[in-house]
């Protein structure tokens, strides 16, 4: 089910925002609007949506209209014209005509936001700015400490919470930030590029700590980013916007392997394959292996052989490999050796499938609904590193 559901969104800043919208329906730009009326448009007729559980990115150039988008979502700019739809329990709130007492419970109950700069309060302890929005909540001051304390443990810094914030570190401050909108325990996060003013190192580790802790906690996250690479490693969607325009919204994989245009083209142009590549569009499909009746041979070199049979893959009697199924969730890395042989699901990221290669020596099985549909090897590793992939 959609979380938020966008339609026709425009959202114009300044006195009288009629004229802007006249002007839009003539076909006029951004910047003849602000020419004619000194009124900017930061969102121009955006239709979009993001599901439940989704970690969807807004990306685009410095005011391209991402911000503008994602400060409609719980209302601090305000719906223009068009729909904006918040999912609250089993009905939809409109942001565009809720009164003040809706919006104020969707802002407590529903929607949590991440800021750029940490936002916290100099003159609360850690623990106390965790527990602040629960304050705000009229939560027991005993109940919300111990709510907070859960959320300091979850991101790793119980040990600081008697601290203030300017004894911490950039990234620390920011963990902070994290652990208070999860600590509201809203559906919705709205994270306003919370990385972008931290150095590479914490950065990184932050983007992978946001993904640990999003698979436990199944948040709705849209999130606004100007770095590509951080796009492709978090969001499950991403959509580029220009000028106040949604341009492209769609998979990593597929923004970067058929982007509509050559704005897109150009935003994607120095990716890193390693963060966007499936196995899908790496692999070598089945129907370009040798085959002998039902085998299948997986590697020349080593002459190995695959046999399907009732929806099952089964290796060559003369070989002393065994298979292994990533895809089963009690198998890790240690369990995978140079007599291992590895089944993985075709959408498998390049950068997890090279770490399988290394480990096991031997192609990697690709299956999809019970049958072998390709094979990934070192050959097909080098292609989508040299940009010689192919799309999906």
């Amino acid at each position: 089910m959609d979380a938020i559901t966008i339609k026709n969104l425009d959202v114009v800043f300044g006195d009288q925002p009629q004229k802007a919208l006249s002007l839009l329906n003539e076909g006029k730009t951004r910047q003849e609007i602000i020419e004619q009326t000194g009124l900017v448009v930061g969102v121009d007729n955006v239709t979009m949506s993001v599901k439940e559980g989704e970690i969807c990115v807004l990306m685009g150039l410095s005011g391209s209209g991402k911000s503008s988008l994602l400060r409609a979502v719980n209302g601090l700019n305000p719906v223009t014209r068009g729909s904006l739809q918040v999912k609250d329990g089993d009905s939809q709130v409109e942001l565009s005509s809720c009164d003040a007492n809706t919006l104020r419970h969707l802002r407590t109950h529903r929607v949590s936001m991440v800021f750029q700069k940490f936002a916290l309060m100099p003159w609360l302890t850690v623990l106390d700015n965790v527990a602040f929005g629960l304050e705000m909540l009229g939560m027991p001051k005993t109940q919300r400490r111990e709510k907070a304390r859960e959320q300091l443990a979850m991101v790793e810094l119980s040990d600081w919470e008697n601290k203030y914030p300017h004894e911490l570190s950039g990234g620390m401050q920011q963990r902070v930030g994290l652990a208070r909108a999860f600590a509201m325990d809203t559906d919705i996060l709205l994270m306003d590029e919370p990385f972008s003013a931290l150095d590479p190192l914490i950065r990184a580790q932050l983007q992978d700590e946001l993904i640990s802790l999003q698979k436990k906690l199944n948040k709705t996250i849209l999130f606004v980013s100007h770095d590509l690479d951080e796009a492709l490693k978090i969001g499950n969607n991403i959509a580029i916007m220009e000028s106040g325009k949604l341009i492209q919204h769609g998979k990593p994989e597929q923004i970067v392997l058929a982007p509509e245009n050559d704005y897109v083209k150009d935003f994607v142009a120095h990716t890193n394959p390693l963060n966007v590549l499936k196995g899908r569009s790496l692999m070598q499909p089945v129907s370009q292996l040798e085959r002998e009746a039902a085998r299948l041979q997986i590697c020349p070199v080593q002459k190995v052989w695959v046999e399907e049979r009732d929806s099952k893959l089964y290796l060559d009697d003369k070989t002393s490999l065994t298979l292994i199924d990533w895809r089963d969730d009690k198998v890790n890395l240690d369990d995978i050796s140079h007599q291992s042989v590895v089944i993985a699901s075709p959408d498998i990221g390049m950068r997890e499938a090279i770490k399988l290669k290394q480990l096991s020596g031997q192609p990697i099985l690709l299956v999809e609904n019970g049958e072998l549909v390709g094979v990934l090897d070192d050959n097909d590793f080098y292609s989508g590193l040299l940009g010689k992939h192919k799309a999906a």
